[in-house]
């Protein structure tokens, strides 16, 4: 009887999240071993700039970009089942909208200076009084002057990405903090009003 039970169960859930994925749109766009495809390619693209992929992309999802994913996924700490479902296209967005902001608001800055803008846009994320989701944080308004002016829009170099990763790990060489500024261009005088945790290169952090 409890074995029953226990199938039955499971049965369940495996029914709900597989009309969950559904109705999102995304349970026909799974990727895995022998895709094919546009979204394969652009996968593929994502993984070859953040240093995953040592091929070119080809829109086929062979034995080398299953393992690109499940590279990413362990490093992003994803389930690595080397299947590109809604998490890590979740994530694999999340890595491309940090690593624009990191090269636009950092990118002079050094290895540290670029995971320290990284860790900021998590602890944010994680702080009640910002948003809780990475592209909502990354969007709110005025929140980054990179969004603002367009930097934004450039193309991150590959030490943006990895520094995105490393914060995704853990890292976070900031102390917790939610804020940062350069004090010799900054023109708001409420943003030196807060607790400074630190100063890593022309930043200075605070919460």
């Amino acid at each position: 009887m409890k074995k029953i039970l226990f199938h039955g169960i499971i049965l369940f859930l495996g029914t709900f999240f597989f009309f969950a994925e559904a109705s999102n749109g995304k349970a026909a766009s799974l990727l895995k071993l022998g895709s094919t495809g546009q979204e394969v390619y652009d996968v593929q693209a994502k993984l070859h700039r953040m240093g995953y992929l040592h091929t070119n992309p080809t829109g086929f999802y062979g034995p080398l970009t299953e393992r690109a994913v499940k590279d990413f996924q362990y490093e992003t700490r994803l389930w690595a089942d080397g299947i590109v479902g809604i998490s890590t296209r979740n994530q694999l967005g999340n890595v491309e909208m940090m690593a624009r902001v990191i090269h636009g608001e950092a990118r002079g800055e050094s290895y540290g200076g670029k995971v320290a803008v990284a860790a900021v846009i998590l602890n944010r994320k994680d702080s009640p009084h910002f948003p809780n989701t990475i592209r909502d944080v990354i969007f709110q308004r005025n929140a980054f002057t990179a969004v603002h002016d367009g930097q934004y829009h450039l193309t991150p170099g590959n030490d943006a990405y990895k520094a995105a990763i490393h914060a995704l790990k853990g890292h976070d060489p900031t102390n917790g903090s939610t804020y940062y500024y350069n004090p010799r261009i900054a023109t708001n005088k409420w943003i030196s009003t807060r607790q400074t945790t630190g100063e890593i290169g022309n930043h200075v952090f605070a919460q």
